[in-house]
Order: C-alpha cells, then sequence, then structure tokens
C-alpha cells in the first residue's frame, strides 16, 4: 500500500484558510475508509493537547466532510497507552497540529506515539500535518521552539524523524530572512520551504504534488552562488 504524507506550511483551520487542502486530505480518508464512514484521529501533542484546536479540527473534518474525529491525549495523562494504540488502529487518516515540535516529539518517544504513527505511515494509513506536524517528518526542521519558550529570539534547525529527505521550513511567507540566514553553514542544503495555506504531498517518500489555499512552495538550494529557491508549480 501507498504511504502517503501531506505537508501544510501554515494556515487557521479555525478560520478555514486551509480548506482545500483539507479536502484534499478528506477524499483520501474517505478512499482508504472504502464503503465505511472515515475515522480522522488529531494529534495535538504539539499544542499540549489543546482542545479549543481539536474542536476547529472536528468543526471541519465532521461538519464539512463528514468525517468522524477521534483525539489522541498523552500530555496531560487522560488516556493510557492503550486507548491511544486503538485510535490509530481505527484511523483512516491521522492529522498532526502545529505548536512546539521538539515538545512534540519528545512527548512522543515517552508516551509512544511515535511508534504508533510511523507504524500508521507504514500501514498506508493517510498521515496529515500542519507546521510543527509537517517539519517533523523531514530529516532537519527549521522550528521556533525556543521563541515558543521565551528562551531565545532565534529559529533553529533540529533533527527530524527522517523519514522525508531534506529540511523542512514551514510559515516561509513570514520566515524566509530568518531561514536564509540560519542555513548560511550549509553547503549541502536541500530544503522544501512552505508558505501558509500551502502543502505538498508526498508518495512513498517522493514528491508527488503542491496543493494551495492561497500559498506557495519552494525548494531551497545553496550553491557557490548563494541561496536559491525554485517554486514549485
Amino acid at each position: 500500500m501507498d504511504k502517503i504524507l501531506v505537508v501544510i506550511g501554515g494556515g487557521e483551520i479555525k478560520n478555514k484558510t486551509t480548506l482545500e487542502i483539507d479536502r484534499y486530505v478528506a477524499s483520501l480518508a474517505k478512499a482508504h475508509a472504502g464503503e465505511k464512514r472515515a475515522t480522522a484521529l488529531f494529534v495535538g501533542t504539539a499544542s499540549h493537547d489543546s482542545m479549543p484546536y481539536f474542536n476547529s479540527f472536528r468543526k471541519t473534518y465532521t461538519s464539512v466532510f463528514d468525517i468522524k474525529a477521534e483525539v489522541a491525549l498523552s500530555v496531560h495523562g487522560e488516556m493510557d497507552f492503550e486507548h491511544i494504540k486503538h485510535k490509530f488502529e481505527i484511523a483512516d487518516a491521522v492529522y498532526v497540529g502545529g505548536g512546539d515540535t521538539v515538545f512534540m516529539l519528545e512527548k512522543w518517544k515517552e508516551s509512544g506515539i511515535e511508534k504508533l504513527i510511523l507504524q500508521a505511515y507504514d500501514q498506508g494509513k493517510i498521515i496529515a500535518g500542519l507546521s510543527a506536524g509537517a517539519i517533523c517528518w523531514f530529516e532537519n526542521m527549521f522550528t521556533d521552539y525556543l521563541l515558543m519558550r521565551g528562551e531565545s529570539s532565534e529559529y533553529v534547525l533540529k533533527k527530524g524523524l527522517g523519514v522525508i529527505k531534506g529540511t523542512m521550513c514551514p510559515h516561509f511567507n513570514e520566515r524566509e530572512d530568518d531561514f536564509i540566514n540560519a542555513t548560511k553553514t550549509e553547503k549541502d542544503l536541500y530544503a522544501y520551504a512552505l508558505e501558509n495555506d500551502c502543502a505538498l504531498v508526498f508518495k512513498n517518500g517522493e514528491l508527488e504534488r503542491k496543493i494551495s489555499s492561497g500559498g506557495k512552495a519552494y525548494v531551497c538550494t545553496r550553491d557557490e552562488n548563494g541561496f536559491n529557491k525554485v517554486e514549485i508549480e
């Protein structure tokens, strides 16, 4: 079965700015479900399991697309591992929300979610993620986790899960200058840079297509002439 990953550069699901991307994810979930009603699992670890965030997800995926919305809670101890495991098992799609990427990855290791979500990907369940939920799949992540914690005013590069080769920068329309500056010493830079309201679809680890709700996507590299960006059509 094909392994599908939809990475979203940013946007507000609450305000439906990513609606066309969500429509595509919903269509994949329904195709995966076949004749039964599709189920989508929201993983909000990066936002410390924000319930308003989950409610915004549910209002889009259930109210607009008639997909049953479930949530996996691992931050405050509401669910044990077996409960979370069951939610992954019944899901047709898994949607990873934005927030503190490093906190999310640390909590995934601690709670066992990392194993579950990688297994879901390998099983061909549809995986989608926005911002933190998008960059975590790459070898390197351009993250603002130190800013979110009030520990620094700088963005940094951190290691991701390594499912997709290269580096990923979200919110590129807001962070382009910071990203260029942060990667000055990266001689072999190969990066995907996504603006808000834009997504890339990877199939079996290879870029398949772009989906836009208004944003753009780029491949960024660096050579002897400096930083280069090429828009993905």
